[in-house]
């Protein structure tokens, strides 16, 4: 009761990282019981923490002790498979050098140990309570679209793909997707992990850190720290179910040579693994017509275009604000854990 009371007194802030391409993203939400107080949004060009990121986060979560840090699972050995089934979950795929955690008891979702533990180790000065996977953030973004016929749903950021299939909120297939040649000042967990080695970590004690014996008591790895005395939120509890209805982008940006490579190598790589979904006969396969594409970098027009006319898809694209979005996500976590 005492907790709950102190906790009253207090803001609450939401601090929110997202990586793209080599710039480090930051978004700041201060929060009130009832409302949104600020919002504050800046770009650092660093892939590191560095004294001008701590300045920054400092100077907003000084004033509380009720502040929550999250950043968007940038691991390349990431994906998700149709099974909560801990008997099922390795015929999609090999779990032994992952974490991984059921989502509504229907699927799963699951990253690389060594680089959740090098994304942990390169934040540890500011502190993650949470890593959320891309998967799930897609699946709380279309949440008005998953639940309906077969449909690819992607997330589209500067140097990767997200791609999920769902029919009546049911996961059908799921692939992380690496998007062109990655330039030498993007984050590469891979060097990440590398590093590691190097400086002499135990990659057995990184595979211990947590058992995989029985998926159903997992700890969520979205979770990194234990959330005691959480007070109910009004607006936690009220976010907003009544999205704006869903249209058709009328205006994308008209392409560029360095945006026509990149969103045909996002075309290519969209058609490729539809193809690998239908030939797979691990999978519940089914024709897709329709793709919604949340996006957070500005698509140009000619994805829209190669993915109609070559592979006869009806797209739909809806600008996502990751930053946004990772908060939501840390509001509906705290509402779990209250």
């Amino acid at each position: 009761m005492l907790g709950k009371f102190f906790e009253s007194l207090y803001n609450k802030v939401f601090v929110n990282i997202v990586i793209q391409g080599s710039i480090t993203s930051i978004y700041m939400q201060e929060c009130s019981k009832k409302d949104v107080l600020r919002t504050v949004q800046q770009d650092f060009n660093t892939l590191t923490v560095n004294e001008e990121i701590l300045s920054f986060v400092s100077s907003y979560i000084k004033e509380t002790p009720f502040y929550y840090v999250a950043i968007l699972d940038m691991s390349t050995e990431q994906g998700a498979v149709p099974t909560c089934d801990k008997n099922r979950v390795s015929f999609f795929h090999n779990m032994t050098s992952s974490e991984y955690k059921c989502k509504d008891e229907k699927w799963t979702y699951y990253t690389g140990k060594v680089e959740l533990y090098g994304i942990e180790k390169n934040y540890k000065e500011v502190g993650l309570d949470f890593i959320f996977s891309p998967f799930t953030l897609v699946s709380n973004f279309f949440k008005d679209k998953i639940n309906s016929d077969v449909a690819l749903y992607i997330l589209a950021e500067e140097n990767t793909l997200s791609l999920c299939i769902f029919e009546h909120s049911e996961l059908l297939f799921a692939k992380y997707l690496i998007v062109n040649t990655v330039d030498a000042g993007t984050y590469d967990m891979s060097d990440a992990s590398l590093e590691l080695i190097n400086e002499g970590v135990n990659l057995d004690e990184v595979n211990a850190l947590e058992e995989m014996e029985d998926l159903d008591d997992l700890d969520d790895f979205g979770d990194i720290e234990d959330l005691d005395g959480i007070e109910e939120i009004d607006e936690f509890s009220q976010i907003n179910e009544n999205e704006e209805e869903f249209h058709e982008e009328a205006m994308l940006p008209e392409g560029n040579d360095e945006n026509f490579t990149r969103d045909y190598d996002r075309f290519t790589q969209i058609q490729e693994t539809l193809g690998s979904f239908y030939n797979d006969k691990k999978y519940d396969s089914q024709f897709v017509q329709s793709v919604y594409i949340a996006d957070s970098v500005g698509v140009s027009s000619e994805l829209k275009k190669f993915l109609e006319e070559e592979m006869f898809l009806s797209v739909y694209i809806r600008h996502i604000d990751l930053g946004e979005e990772l908060a939501k996500l840390s509001k509906l976590e705290l509402l779990n854990e209250a």
